[in-house]
């Protein structure tokens, strides 16, 4: 694979193809896609990827590459390119198919009604384009009556279900030629639609759109859909039996969307940045589409487009909309297990690739699916229990996502409101100011602390609130949890990444009683002694420790310090 020449400019928001090549902006061949497409494809393919992986530059180039639209113009633009040098076989291919190209990515409204209007101007952009259907011989009176009500964005919500389907029949008439359908992110509105409410008049109108167009289409030649998530086949795809799909566990064009690392050290020459390869590593790699290891493209041209500034450039293109929906009705049990993977942690949940929105806050398995498709987890293990059935262990893939971790769950456990006292009790914390961190941990027990959440398991929950507390100190220090020191096992310590910081211990307790909690701190912060378990900080060189023994019931505590 070679890549183009370096250009002067990074292809920052270009997903044109064609722009893409005559703008003379730097960029890395994927055109061996075009050549994998040839060899084999399905009826029907769908490619899960999360935002932002070139999905939609990619289906904009099988667009160029197949129109009988400027053809013969088009063919220049694969000059040079891996599909060229591959050979005439493929390139024979070029230009000789009618092509529908649609992206539903700017399909969402705030509710049903919005969404039929979004959908009917979308069509009648669409059939815009093929205007010369109108004076087609080979389309009826009835078909150009119907092709001009969708046109003119007037006809029915039943029929608009149809256009899609009727306008790649209408161009095979026409061409003589079976049309490719290309769909860019199929599933905007139906992850718009769960989010604000309307999400089975979503379904039902999308099932009846994608129905028509891919299963009982005998006109459609083949059709590539992308989208983020793959939704449950029995809920959009029911009876599709052409479909194949590639998702985020699948080895087939594994390489395609994001950048390999072959890709990304080939860019960083042609820059002149062989020095920040390994802080990119850190900051923007770590995916796993299948076996292949991939960076995110959105971030690795926006960190070169930017003087190499180490920043969250791809979440700051969406406002992680998933996410947010996800976090915001998590229960204690998972938001421990998110803790645990900002501390390097992996958790192992079921692989069910279908979403089924409604399961999202009632099955552990699948908030986890959701977030792995979606980008903010990567599979590092896969496997068959004794029941056959597929597990997954997960990752958070790099450090641009662990600072969306750390914002989104921070604001999840305290408010924004309450962040200030967080900031102090933390500060108190780590000056041993026993009592002034006593006094915010109390009132942030008090304030933004679910008794609920408090009854249910709450050993757990009180070192998962801590832990989650703890992102404040990135930077400052490491936190580790449960880790052997000494003769037994501390809760957390706080190992200062910076010199001259001291150490920091935390032992915790819950009592069923409130008179149980002086006695019960007491007790933890001599078991930090009696267990020695400064022992570990010590043999790195930390001069000093902080030990803070903490007992909780309900929304009280009690601190004793050491």
């Amino acid at each position: 694979m070679e890549m183009k020449k370096m250009r002067r400019a990074m292809p920052i928001g270009v997903d044109d193809f064609s722009e893409l090549i005559t703008k003379n902006y730097c960029f890395v061949d994927k055109t061996r896609f075009i050549q994998e497409i040839l060899e084999g494809h399905s009826k029907v393919t769908l490619i899960t990827r999360p935002r932002r992986f070139g999905k939609t530059l990619n289906l904009s180039m099988l667009r160029y590459f197949f129109s009988i639209e400027n053809g013969a113009k088009n063919r220049e633009l694969f000059a040079g390119l891996d599909i060229e040098r591959a050979g005439e076989k493929y390139m024979a291919q070029q230009g000789s198919r009618p092509v529908v190209f649609l992206s539903l990515k700017d399909v969402q409204a705030r509710d049903f009604a919005g969404l039929l209007e979004k959908m009917a101007e979308l069509m009648g952009q669409i059939y815009g384009r093929e205007g010369y259907l109108q004076d087609s011989d080979a389309l009826s009176p009835q078909e150009k009556k119907y092709f001009a009500a969708v046109l003119d964005e007037a006809c029915t919500p039943g029929k608009l279900q149809s256009a899609l389907a009727t306008l790649v029949k209408n161009l095979k008439k026409h061409h003589g030629q079976n049309p490719v359908l290309l769909l860019d992110e199929y599933d905007a509105p139906i992850i718009c639609a769960w989010e604000r409410g309307y999400y089975d008049e979503c379904i039902d109108f999308m099932r009846g759109f994608l129905s028509e167009a891919l299963k009982t289409n005998e006109a459609l030649d083949f059709a590539v859909l992308t989208g983020v998530t793959r939704v449950s086949k029995e809920s959009i795809f029911s009876g599709l039996n052409n479909l194949r799909v590639c998702s985020v566990l699948s080895e087939r064009y594994s390489d395609i969307f994001g950048f390999t690392q072959e890709e990304a050290d080939r860019l960083l020459t042609m820059c002149g940045l062989e020095a920040r390869s390994a802080d990119l590593k850190k900051w923007y790699d770590g995916y796993l589409f299948g076996s292949t290891e991939i960076y995110n493209p959105w971030s690795v041209i926006s960190f070169i487009d930017n003087d190499c500034k180490f920043q969250p450039y791809w979440l700051n293109t969406s406002g992680n909309s998933i996410l947010k929906a996800l976090l915001a009705r998590i229960d204690a049990r998972k938001e421990a297990d998110l803790l645990g993977l900002l501390q390097g942690k992996t958790l192992s949940a079921p692989v069910r690739e279908n979403i089924i929105y409604a399961d999202l806050h009632s099955d552990r398995g699948a908030i986890y699916m959701m977030l792995l498709t979606a980008g903010y987890l990567k599979a590092v293990k896969t496997w068959k229990d004794d029941r056959h059935k597929d597990w997954a262990s997960l990752q958070i893939p790099n450090l641009e996502i662990s600072c969306a971790y750390e914002d989104e769950i921070l604001e999840n456990i305290v408010p924004h409101q309450g962040q200030i006292v967080l900031m102090d009790m933390m500060e108190a914390m780590t000056g041993g100011r026993g009592e002034d961190f006593a006094k915010y941990l109390a009132e942030l027990l008090r304030d933004f602390v679910s008794f609920h959440d408090s009854s249910h398991n709450p050993e757990s929950f009180y070192h998962g609130l801590l832990l989650g507390l703890s992102v404040w100190l990135e930077g400052r220090y490491r936190v580790v949890s449960n880790r052997e020191s000494g003769y037994g096992r501390f809760d957390i310590a706080f190992f200062p990444v910076k010199e001259n910081l001291p150490g920091i211990i935390l032992e915790l307790k819950t009592v069923k009683e409130e008179a149980e909690m002086e006695a019960a701190a007491q007790g933890a912060l001599a078991q930090i002694e009696e267990k020695d378990y400064p022992a570990e900080l010590s043999r790195q060189g930390v001069r000093s420790v902080w030990k803070y023994g903490i007992a909780f019931c309900g929304k009280k505590m009690w601190l004793a310090q050491g």
